[in-house]
């Protein structure tokens, strides 16, 4: 059975090109071999500013969003951080357009109390170029650092334990998003597994917590990017409830769809024998030059081409019913 994203190498196949490390390689594989290639990309929305204002005026089994806000209140914003997607997308990423009608949203309703945590779980910090890049020059210049900062798991004083569930899994999160009025959670999911109950439980969490789902044992119970039959995502769905039973959370999910390259260098996402002639001899100079060249400048060359994702979704509500959308 054939399928067009399965190649299977022949005697007149062109070498395949492979990332090692930042440089590209040239690989003759053994006929017989089969290449996956990624499907076409999903066709992107119209209007992405248009479909947040919807998702948060239409939400999966809530309220509104404007709906829950006061005069007064305190909101935190946690915001998934750069480990998705992978290649960085191109400005203005989705979490700068999220954050970008949350905040007129609040300031319409009277809400001044605002801050903003990246959910770095126990990754490292984001730098202050790497947040800027991700939430947008103005709201970077409006909240940065006093009101928007990288979630810090060994802050122990700033951690509050919500509970344990019936398995014995603690869960332990940021107290500054814990004790809020309402968090509000923007996240990007770029696989299966992300989104959802992980998104606090994970990006929040403290080590009590993270050691519950981040071990060797739970990654082998299923596949986990096959959410239904995964320990990792069954952990998630009993600390997350705890964390919903005790913290008011308004989940903002969006989707991508995987345009990772565009021109000029759109021809590495496409099979090797369908290359046209000035394709393939860009394709041969770009892996002589990046073997040439020095670490720091083949970094360059890839920062100056961020991927061009489309979004292809967003939806928003409660956490459950917004990531089963």
């Amino acid at each position: 059975m054939t399928h067009p994203q399965l190649v299977t190498i022949d005697k007149k196949s062109a070498p395949r090109v492979a990332f090692a490390g930042d440089k590209l390689v040239f690989v003759d594989l053994p006929e017989g071999s089969r290449v996956l290639y990624p499907k076409p990309p999903i066709a992107e929305l119209r209007d992405v500013d248009a479909a947040i204002r919807y998702a948060v005026t239409h939400p999966e089994n809530s309220e509104p969003l404007y709906a829950k806000l006061r005069p007064g209140m305190r909101v935190v914003i946690a915001i998934d951080d750069l480990s998705m997607p992978l290649p960085p997308m191109r400005g203005p990423d989705v979490r700068e357009r999220v954050l970008t009608v949350v905040l007129e949203l609040l300031a319409q309703y009277g809400v001044d109390d605002i801050e903003m945590i990246i959910a770095t779980a126990f990754h490292r910090r984001m730098t202050a170029g790497e947040i800027k890049h991700m939430v947008g020059s103005k709201i970077f210049n409006a909240y940065y650092p006093d009101r928007l900062a990288n979630h810090d798991a060994e802050e122990h004083s700033n951690l509050i334990e919500l509970g344990t569930t019936p398995e014995g899994e603690v869960v332990e999160i940021n107290k500054t998003a814990a004790t809020a009025d309402l968090l509000i959670y923007v996240n990007l999911t770029f696989v299966p597994m992300n989104g959802g109950h992980k998104s606090v439980v994970t990006g929040l969490s403290g080590y009590k917590s993270l050691k519950q789902h981040h071990n060797p044992k739970t990654t082998r119970e299923g596949n986990y990017m096959d959410p239904a039959n995964s320990g990792l995502s069954n952990k998630f769905q009993r600390m997350g409830k705890i964390v919903d039973d005790n913290v008011p959370v308004f989940h903002i999910e969006t989707t991508l769809n995987n345009r990772m390259f565009d021109r000029p260098l759109e021809f590495l996402g496409k099979n090797e024998d369908s290359l046209s002639g000035t394709e393939r001899a860009a394709l041969k100079g770009l892996v002589f030059s990046l073997d040439k060249m020095p670490q720091a400048l083949r970094g360059a060359v890839f920062d100056k081409f961020p991927a061009p994702y489309g979004v292809t979704g967003v939806f928003a509500g409660a956490t459950e019913a917004t990531h089963e959308k």
